[in-house]
């Protein structure tokens, strides 16, 4: 399943990451986030996003390594793949039937949420 990220660009940008390569991925509290990287398996799909004045989906990444012995604080590695041809901002996800009941759109302070098939296509290839 493919998951989209969440990051503040002026705190750890998409940019930093392909910079690093690799890295960590913590800081995440919410309840419902941390079910959600717990359920991560290596090799999954990722949309980094950033929030703040950017609001927009701007690369791929993928997972390297879950450990989830600790339930309440996952250790989830992830690696940068590309960044995407044309950034996707939150008004043209919200414009798309197909988020209509995205966690992204129904829980905006959401920081890790799942996609469909469908929802990683579309932010992935969108023009």
């Amino acid at each position: 399943m493919p998951y989209l990220l969440k990051t503040e660009p002026t705190c750890y940008s998409f940019a930093d990451l392909q910079r690093d390569k690799s890295t960590l991925w913590d800081g995440v509290a919410n309840p419902a986030a941390v079910k959600n990287l717990r359920e991560m398996k290596p090799g999954e799909d990722l949309v980094i996003y950033h929030t703040g004045d950017e609001k927009s989906a701007v690369g791929t990444a993928t997972v390297l390594s879950v450990d989830a012995s600790d339930p309440k604080v996952p250790r989830v590695t992830i690696a940068a793949v590309k960044a995407l041809a044309h950034p996707v901002t939150l008004a043209e996800v919200k414009a798309s039937d197909l988020f209509a009941q995205s966690p992204l759109v129904r829980q905006g302070r959401l920081s890790v949420a799942p996609l469909t098939a469908a929802q990683f296509r579309f932010l992935v290839e969108h023009k």
